[in-house]
């Protein structure tokens, strides 16, 4: 009987090592069934699904020019075909929304349109506002660290 790629096959596990299960085909010939191929999900230890001497429906899936036939259990098992993903739908577009073009731009806090302040008063307003972030922080960080005017017991 010779083996061609495709075909299932019914075998007898005749060895199993960490890499995979040894499966004598009718004919007398032998396959490896690779760990990879032994079930969908990961397999860690082979042992926990075959031994020696369990019967099993393999697929041959490739066969070398020096002999060696790959063998797989988990693509023997007959699956209904997952339908091919189409590409997404379009997406129905919302007009009553404003589009990124037509919104006004923003720029920091302000929008451009509510800009009333000149240079000079915009600057004044920075430096205050500054120096009471520069005050809090000196107050807060100094009482932490035992700077000046801080009791040392």
């Amino acid at each position: 009987m010779s083996i061609e790629v495709g075909s299932k096959l019914q075998g007898k596990v005749t060895g199993i090592t960490n890499f995979g299960a040894f499966v004598e085909l009718p004919g007398g010939s032998t396959g490896l069934v690779h760990i990879s191929e032994v079930a969908d999900n990961y397999v860690k230890d082979i042992n926990d699904h075959l031994k020696v001497g369990d019967e099993v429906t393999v697929k041959v899936i490739n066969v070398e020019n020096d002999g060696k036939i790959g063998l797989s259990i988990k693509k023997a098992i007959d699956r209904p075909e997952r339908p091919e993903r189409s590409e997404r739908p379009e997406r129905p577009r919302n007009t009553d929304r404003p589009r990124n073009s037509d919104r006004p731009r923003q720029r920091g806090n302000d929008f451009r349109s509510n800009n009333k302040e000149n240079f000079e008063q915009k600057m004044s307003r920075f430096l205050k506002d500054s120096e009471d972030r520069l005050s809090s922080l000196k107050r807060n960080t100094e009482s932490k660290r035992g700077g000046r005017g801080a009791r040392r017991g």
